[in-house]
């Protein structure tokens, strides 16, 4: 099968973080032969780890996060060590600019050059010169709906699901940035506003839609589509595709008033014990076989244009997918995120739990 299911990916996580050391603290020393990694939960094919194993002689050990949020005063602290971490665009350029990252000697990645020129040209956006960060995964965020529920071609824009007709059919994200999306592109304003007014009216906006919605969640968001508990909802395209895999009546949608891209990428920390075992892993995660084993088991959009190649010829039927494969006017019309500053942080972060708590 082409993607395996995702119980099983998490029993296999779960096998290899219990499996291996305990994260190294601030002050003690680690062992050469060890490389200690954080990503996201379900966002590696646990094979890809054991053939890196095999071929390097290291341990991997692999510890796992939910959000940005909760990972980047882990690394700002410095209270845990790891070698490479997987970030967000704007928690790269906060933690960069902030002086949390160490540069990546290019000389020792080759399979840069792999590297497509979309993500090339997005990066130089939050990680100037590329000498941060090195992509891993790629997307947008859209909207996606059951055909069978709502009519197909009814859904185009973010103002749908702010419509009465879907009381109690809407999901949205349980995410700061993500959640914002929606009202700000509705407003016409930046993804990346730093107006406290634009951000009223966007959380006002949030506020009234609230007995719209069914559940705010995030990666679940596919799960209550999939079981049919809602019809419409906010969501990663790497989650829509998971989705149309298993239900062809699943459509996506970029909404037009624009969305986010989104890049996920890896960085090595500045108290990082071995760089030269950080950098062997990010050169491994560049390979084009590996880059499809991950597109394979995650399905998200690749940066890695041989990889691009390999999977248009294994799985033709997905080149026109917009979830996979965005054209160049629907990258136009979307943002990346940037790091505002501390005090723009604050004010999203009252805003945010002014929605929360209402």
């Amino acid at each position: 099968m082409k993607k395996r299911s995702l119980m099983c990916l998490i029993l296999a996580l779960s096998l290899l973080v219990c499996a291996c050391a305990a994260p190294v603290e601030e002050g003690e020393e680690r062992d050469s032969n060890y490389l200690y990694v954080y990503n996201y939960g379900t966002y590696i094919d646990p094979d890809v780890i054991d053939m890196f194993e095999e071929e390097t002689g290291l341990t991997v050990v692999y510890d796992v996060f939910d959000t940005n949020e909760e990972m980047y005063p882990v690394i700002s602290s410095g209270s845990v060590k790891y070698d490479v971490v997987c970030a967000s665009e704007y928690t790269v350029e906060k933690l960069w600019k902030n002086g949390y990252l160490s540069e990546i000697n290019l000389d020792n990645v080759p399979n840069f050059k792999y590297v497509n020129d979309i993500c090339r040209q997005f990066a130089e956006q939050f990680d100037p010169g590329n000498k941060y960060s090195v992509p891993y995964n790629w997307g947008t965020v859209g909207i996606l709906y059951n055909s069978r529920m709502i009519e197909e071609g009814e859904i185009t824009k973010w103002s749908d699901l702010w419509k009465e007709e879907y009381f109690d059919e809407i999901m949205m994200m349980d995410s700061l940035r993500d959640i914002y999306v929606a009202p700000l592109c509705m407003l016409g304003y930046s993804i990346n506003t730093t107006s406290e007014a634009e951000m009223r009216e966007a959380t006002d906006l949030l506020i009234k839609q609230k007995e719209l919605v069914y559940s705010y969640k995030t990666d679940a968001i596919r799960d209550f589509l999939l079981n049919e508990s809602a019809a419409i909802g906010q969501i990663y395209s790497g989650e829509a595709l998971y989705c149309q895999e298993d239900d062809e009546d699943m459509v996506y949608v970029v909404p037009e008033e624009g969305s986010n891209i989104w890049f996920d990428c890896w960085v090595i920390p500045k108290n990082a014990q071995s760089q030269k075992n950080a950098e062997l892993w990010i050169d491994f995660m560049l390979r084009p076989e590996i880059g499809f084993m991950t597109y394979e088991y995650v399905g998200y959009s690749t940066p890695n244009s041989a990889t691009e190649e390999m999977i248009k010829e294994e799985y033709p039927e997905e080149i026109d997918n917009q979830a996979l494969f965005p054209d160049q006017e629907l990258v136009d019309n979307c943002e990346i995120f940037h790091f505002l500053g501390a005090d723009v942080d604050r004010m999203y972060n009252n805003f945010w739990k002014e929605l929360k708590a209402y």
